[in-house]
């Protein structure tokens, strides 16, 4: 099992089943055009992948700061591939997120989660996160 970060149009390609499973409405292209832009905004995409070298989990992350965080590592994609979940990979994963971002010198991780991932919600929980508030959306 390793750990690597996603770099190039390559990679991506190579991960692009595992990120489908949370993105299901991003398309290979949008995906491609986002992830340049993205990278140049500090978001960084890591696979994890198993004894056979496949892509089984993937962690989107960038180092942000705020007045109420503070600098922290903010999750914006975390995903096992269905068939790999149950197995470790995930909590592996996030561990890894974890001490990247105290190496980086973030002081937390922040993530949101969607009210129908229930099962995410417990893992979370299960990792020692707390839910501290509601996220809100609007289209503009």
């Amino acid at each position: 099992m390793n750990i690597r970060e996603v770099v190039t149009e390559a990679d991506l390609h190579d991960v692009f089943p595992v990120l489908q499973q949370l993105r299901t409405k991003l398309s290979r292209e949008e995906a491609s055009s986002l992830f340049q832009k993205m990278k140049e905004e500090n978001y960084k995409l890591f696979s994890l992948r198993n004894e056979e070298d496949e892509a089984v989990s993937l962690a989107g992350v960038a180092i942000c700061t705020n007045f109420y965080n503070e600098k922290h590592v903010f999750v914006y994609d975390l995903i096992t591939a269905e068939a790999h979940r149950s197995k470790g990979y995930g909590k592996v994963l996030l561990s890894y997120v974890e001490k990247w971002g105290k190496e980086t010198g973030c002081s937390s991780i922040v993530l949101t989660s969607a009210f129908p991932r229930m099962d995410a919600h417990r893992f979370y929980e299960r990792e020692g996160y707390d839910k501290v508030s509601y996220s809100f959306y609007k289209e503009l």
